[in-house]
This record gives structure tokens, sequence and C-alpha cells, in this order.
């Protein structure tokens, strides 16, 4: 019997260009970064206000390539800030674009996505869905404990590739997602370890300005009193300090670049200053899968490497040399968002799995002020 066709439009809005794919199923048919004229985009009092002008910018960009928007089956967009929610796929509903609207957890150009599908979709009588934003929140309650009661560990990270690709590397297996314990380690600009226990990501570090190993443009884990003197010594703003941590942390503070590439090639070069930063960042990822590893005591199925940084071979290598004794170690370099977008759709339509209703979740309640 002749599979049933699904065409899923895919956004995913960044601070100054908007990704969107069509695809038949899995197979894209079409894919453009639309490019915003920055000075279009500054003049918006606020990231929200963009909203109607780049909706605009993706129907127009459809119509010139002819690509008839009455054939879609649904339209799925980045899930942005919002509650704290467990992984999965989202009906855009009405207390989601609220939170949407109004930054819950902050403003970035990833709230613009659910709400633009929910406008998109609403014309053309078809669902629109969020899948696996950065805020899911499957940590258990021992992991949130940080040490000081007044701070609480948080779950941001890169959900959406790091589900993706453990979604993919279980089909391998010949198993579930839902079967498998995995170690995922998402290295971009930030770098995300998560621990992966049966379909759910029970402990991860927050990729933001959190913790874990610093990355091309940001800090991780440094130490506490250090910062604490840092912040104490009259020498720099807030704004500033938190700047070291997260835009000029990482690669950027060390080498001035953000570019793992460039980095092999000042190596490759002789520079001995950028081999020991970049084997740095290396062992502190292989530190932090070692320490991943003992969460799941143990009993891990694979461990996998994804993101920008997995295309480089010489990097992977050194990683694995760390952790290739844990379990077996998986490359999937990138981040294919809009397909990872696609697919969260596609198991909703095709009754794979159930669309959630947001929220489904407590709002980051204080664990310690339960215990």
């Amino acid at each position: 019997m002749q599979e049933k066709e699904y065409r899923i439009l895919v956004i995913n809005p960044g601070s100054t260009s908007t990704k969107i794919g069509v695809f038949d199923n899995e197979r894209s048919i079409f894919e453009k970064t639309i490019r915003h004229d920055t000075d279009k985009i500054n003049a918006f009092n606020s990231i929200i206000d963009q909203y109607e002008f780049r909706k605009q910018t993706i129907l127009e960009t459809l119509d010139e390539e002819g690509i008839n928007i009455s054939k879609l089956s649904a339209v799925c967009g980045r899930g942005g800030l919002l509650r704290p929610i467990e992984g999965g796929t989202y009906h855009v509903n009405e207390q989601m674009l609220h939170d949407l609207r109004i930054g819950f957890a902050g403003q970035h150009a990833s709230n613009l996505g659910g709400i633009i599908a929910f406008e998109i979709a609403g014309g053309l009588n078809i669902p629109s869905f969020i899948v696996d934003p950065v805020v899911v929140d499957e940590m258990e309650t021992i992991a949130k404990v940080s040490g000081v009661p007044s701070i609480e560990r948080k779950s941001i990270f890169h959900a959406l590739n790091q589900k993706s690709v453990a979604r993919k590397v279980a089909q391998q297996y010949g198993k579930k997602y839902s079967e498998m314990n995995l170690i995922v380690a998402h290295m971009g600009g930030g770098i995300t370890v998560g621990v992966h226990r049966l379909g759910k990501v029970i402990d991860v570090n927050n990729g933001l300005h959190g913790d874990g190993p610093f990355s091309p443009e940001r800090a991780g884990t440094v130490p506490a009193g250090d910062l604490v003197n840092l912040c104490y010594s009259g020498d720099y703003y807030r704004e500033e300090v938190m700047k070291m941590l997260v835009g000029k942390g990482g690669l950027v503070g060390y080498l001035g670049t953000n570019d793992g590439q460039k980095v092999e090639r000042m190596i490759s070069a002789g520079d001995q200053k950028a081999k020991l930063v970049f084997d740095a960042m290396a062992y502190q990822i292989g530190k932090e899968i070692g320490a991943a590893s003992a969460v799941l005591k143990g009993k891990v199925d694979a461990i996998i490497l994804t993101g920008g940084l997995a295309y480089g071979k010489k990097f992977v290598k050194e990683i694995s040399s760390y952790i290739d004794w844990i379990a077996d170690v998986n490359v999937f370099p990138g981040e294919n968002e809009l397909q990872a977008l696609t697919e969260g759709a596609l198991r909703v339509l095709r009754g794979e799995e159930e669309a959630k209703e947001y929220p489904n979740k407590r709002v980051d309640s204080k664990i310690y002020n339960q215990v």
C-alpha cells in the first residue's frame, strides 16, 4: 500500500535570518535561508514586532518559488523560550502563543516560529506544531540540586537536535528511542551533553550560560570563587562579565575566533596555544561525557557526537580517545533542524505519537523548597 504523503512547511527563525523548508514526508523539496536586512530588523522595537514582516517575507518567498501553500498538510515552527516542558511535538495553542508573545523565559527570534506557524496554518485550516524547544525539561529532581539553595540547575540545551539524532541511532540499532540509554553531545557555538535514559533527558548541562565544557563562544563551568572576585573587582560592569561567559568565552576568549576549522588550521601551522586550548575543549567534553555515564551507572548503549564541531575528524578522534571505552561512539556532524522539525510533525500526522498540549509540566518549581 502506498504511503500517504504529507507536505509540511517548517520555519526556523534566527536573529537576522529565517530558515524555511518544504518537505514531502521526509524528502526536502525546497529549503532556503532568508537573510533579513539588518537595518530593517533593528528598526523594530522588539522581536515580537518582527512577526508580520517575517511572515510576509516567508509567504512571498514561497510564492516566488511556485509553492502552493494550499497543498500543505501542516506547518511546524521552531519552539521558543517557553515554560519548562517535556520533549515532544506540541500543538500551538492560545497559552503557547501568549507565552511566546510576552517572552515568558526571554526574548529570542525562535519565539516567532510557533506564532508564524499558527498564523499560516490557521488560514489554511491545518494543524500547527512546535517540536522539542530549548526549554525541554525532563531532568530528575536530584539533578536540579546545585549546592546553593537559591540556585537551581536548569535544563536549557539543544533538545531538537539531540533528540533527533538519538532517534536515528536507536533506529540503526533496531530499537525505539524509548528503549535505549544514550549520551548525546551537541557541539556547536554552545556545547551540551545530555543523558538520555529510555527516551527522557534526565540530566544535561545548561548550554546557555550555565555549566559544562567551554565551547567556541561560552565559558562553561568556571571556578566560582574566582568568578565572584572578578565580579566584585570593580573593573567590569555586569554586562561585561556576562559577555565573558557568553559570547566572548571559550575559543573566542583564548584565540579570538569561534571557528573550529580555523583553529585546526592554526594548529597545523604550529600554533601551540591553539593546540592546548582545542585539546582542553576536547578534554572537557570527554570529562562531561564520562560524568554522564556515571548518571547511567555505566549502562550506556551508545554515545553520539553531533553539531558543527563534529565535522572536525581530529577533534572527534581526540574526544573519542577519552570515552570510547564506555560505549560505541556515533558521529552525526551538523544539525539539520528543518529535517528534525519535519520528523516531529510527521510522527503526529502518521499517528506514531500524540501531539501534546502546552503547558504539560510545572513551571520550574523550586525543588529545594519541597524537601
